[in-house]
């Protein structure tokens, strides 16, 4: 399972490979797929930093459940997934 600060780190790296191959070819089937797939990696960064990020209580009202905040650090949070938390 990726955290989001991985998902985000591939998402460039897939975006850089759509771009051109080592020797500077552009394939068209490959940039299309990798272009896919960085798409989701950048999705998932985000619903990560959003997830990780967002409050449980904010102005006296509950944004997110403590339940759903625990579960989004312990899927997204390199903290978590290190085992610092």
């Amino acid at each position: 399972m990726a955290t989001g600060a991985e998902h985000y780190r591939q998402a460039e790296r897939l975006l850089a490979r759509a771009a051109m191959d080592d020797d500077g070819t552009i394939y068209e089937a490959d940039a299309a797929y990798m272009l896919a797939a960085a798409q989701v990696h950048a999705t998932l960064a985000l619903a990560a930093a959003i997830g990780v990020g967002m409050p449980v209580v904010m102005g006296g009202e509950q944004c997110m459940p403590q339940q759903d905040s625990s579960a989004w650090i312990k899927a997204a949070s390199n903290a978590y997934n290190r085992g610092d938390a």
